[in-house]
C-alpha cells in the first residue's frame, strides 16, 4: 500500500494527530503509572500524547509505549531497555545517554533526534534517523539492514543521511542497504560492521577504524577515508572506490 518508509511514516502521524488518540498526560502522571507498574502489568502509554514532556530520567522498562508521540519530548538518562517503540513518533525528541539496547525501533520518525552517547546496543531499527545526533552512540550489535525478505511495501531501511556518528561504536553493526549519505563517521569503529551495498556518497570516515568491515558493493562517491583504518576492509564490487583506500585495504 505504501511505497516507502517515510510514506508510512507520514500516514502514521496523521493518524496518531486525531483526537481519538490524543491524551496529554503530565510528568506526574506519567511517574505515578509507572511506580505501579509491572512486568505482567505494564504502564498503558500505548498512543499516548507525550509531546514535549520532561521524562528524563525515568525508567520505562515496565511500560507499553506502542505507537506513542514523543515528539521533542526530553527522555535524557531513561531507561527503554527492551522496549518494542515501534511506531512511536520520536521527531526532535532528546535521548541522548538514554538506554535503548535491545530495543525494536520500527516505522519511526527520528529526525534531528538527539541520541548522543545513548546506548543502542543490539537494536533492530528501521527508522529515518535523517540529521539525528547519534555522536558517541553505543551502535555495537545494531541489527540496522534491510530485511530483504520483507519489502512489499518498498525498500525500508535505516536512513541515516546526514545524521552525526562522530566517535560512535559502530563495532559489528549490520548496516547493510543502510542511507549513509553525508553521515558525519568521524572518529567511529566499525570494527566489522557489516555495509553491503550502503549508501556511502560525500561520507567522512575520518580517523575511523574499519578494519575488517565489508563495503561490498557500497556508493562511496566523495566519501573521505583520510587516515582511515582498513585493514582487512573488503570492496568487492564497490563503487567508487579511492585508488589509495583500495590500496590500504589489502
Amino acid at each position: 500500500m505504501y511505497g516507502n518508509l517515510p510514506r508510512l511514516i507520514g500516514v502514521f502521524c496523521l493518524v496518531l494527530a486525531l483526537p481519538a488518540f490524543a491524551a496529554e498526560l503530565t510528568r506526574a502522571e506519567v511517574t505515578d503509572l509507572l511506580a505501579h507498574a509491572g512486568k505482567e502489568h505494564p504502564a498503558d502509554l500505548r498512543r499516548r500524547d507525550l509531546t514535549d514532556l520532561d521524562l528524563s530520567g525515568l525508567d520505562f522498562r515496565h511500560a507499553d509505549l506502542w505507537g506513542a508521540d514523543l515528539r521533542r519530548s526530553n527522555l535524557s538518562g531513561s531507561n527503554l531497555h527492551g522496549l518494542v517503540l515501534d511506531l512511536t513518533v520520536m521527531t526532535k525528541v532528546n535521548l541522548s545517554r538514554a538506554d535503548l539496547a535491545d530495543t525494536s525501533i520500527f516505522g519511526v520518525s527520528l529526525m534531528h533526534a538527539n541520541l548522543s552517547r545513548a546506548n543502542l546496543s543490539g537494536s533492530r531499527v528501521i527508522a529515518v534517523m535523517e540529521g539525528a545526533d547519534l555522536s558517541y552512540a553505543n551502535l555495537s550489535r545494531v541489527d540496522w539492514a534491510a530485511d530483504m525478505k520483507n519489502q512489499s511495501m518498498g525498500l525500508m531501511r535505516a536512513n541515516l543521511k546526514g545524521a552525526d556518528l562522530t566517535g560512535a561504536d559502530l563495532s559489528g553493526a549490520k548496516l547493510g542497504r543502510a542511507m549513509l549519505r553525508h553521515a558525519k563517521l568521524a572518529g567511529a569503529s566499525l570494527r566489522g560492521a557489516d555495509l553491503f551495498s550502503a549508501d556511502m556518497d560525500g561520507a567522512d570516515l575520518s580517523g575511523a577504524d574499519a578494519s575488517g568491515a565489508n563495503f561490498s558493493d557500497a556508493k562511496l562517491h566523495d566519501a573521505k577515508f583520510v587516515n582511515t583504518r582498513l585493514l582487512g576492509a573488503r570492496f568487492d564490487g564497490a563503487v567508487n572506490v579511492p585508488a589509495e583506500v583500495a590500496a590500504g585495504a589489502r
